[in-house]
């Protein structure tokens, strides 16, 4: 459990963070096929009766993420302009760390270089729409409020952004190391009873790892879209 991976009988087990990447990705292209054309229906404006995919993702991106960072952004208007890459985010890695509770599959965010993908698009992203909202007047944000300390701030926010896709991969890489280990360990020892209240946990991590790498995601982007004074 802890280290078997489907893809050994290809040759690829050291691959395997990146074809599990790519799985994932296909779900949910595929997830997000069905919901459209789901709701492109007539009768999609009525909710559905039955627990299905849409309502599945409509609780998870609407009426949970959607209202979450609306909190953090001030208004909803503004969390809608960046809840496609916020809401994309969470969903990866929702999915990737829940592909590693499946036997045969290690999650694609055990592996330091797939988390750190996933938090370098975020630091190049809040960037470029600081840069985006408030143009070059954006650096300002590098030098602090007093010009005198200008310099000495110039150094202490370059180290703080150069951290924080540290700190969010390093994160997501080693709780997810660490919850997989923790499964394959336990089902090793026992096969039954014990491992389903470890996955269950997993299941919360998961859930719990994706919900931190977006709301720390989301408040980078709330501080460089700040307006300078």
């Amino acid at each position: 459990m802890g280290h078997y991976s489907w893809f050994t009988h290809f040759g690829l087990v050291h691959y395997d963070h990146i074809f599990g990447a790519l799985i994932v990705f296909l779900l949910l292209f595929l997830a997000a096929k069905r919901i459209q054309s789901n709701i492109s229906k007539p009768e999609s404006v009525i909710p559905g009766e039955k627990f299905s995919l849409t309502n599945v993702f409509e609780i998870l991106s609407i009426d949970f993420l959607l209202n979450l960072l609306a909190g953090i952004f001030g208004s909803k208007k503004v969390a809608k302009t960046y809840f496609p890459l916020l809401a994309t985010s969470f969903f990866v890695i929702l999915l990737s760390n829940i592909l590693g509770l499946l036997p045969g599959f290690l999650p694609p965010t055990g592996n330091f270089n797939t988390t750190l993908a996933y938090a370098l698009v975020i630091f190049f992203m809040y960037n470029y729409y600081g840069i985006k909202e408030n143009g070059w007047k954006y650096l300002k944000h590098f030098l602090g409020p007093m010009i005198y300390l200008a310099p000495l701030m110039l150094i202490i926010e370059i180290i703080s952004h150069i951290v924080r896709p540290l700190s969010l991969s390093l994160r997501l890489f080693w709780n997810m190391t660490g919850d997989h280990l923790v499964l394959g360990i336990f089902t090793d020892l026992t096969h039954f009873i014990i491992p389903v209240i470890f996955i269950g946990l997993g299941l919360f991590v998961s859930f719990l790892q994706a919900f931190i790498f977006t709301i720390l995601s989301s408040i980078y982007i709330s501080l460089s879209i700040t307006h300078e004074h």
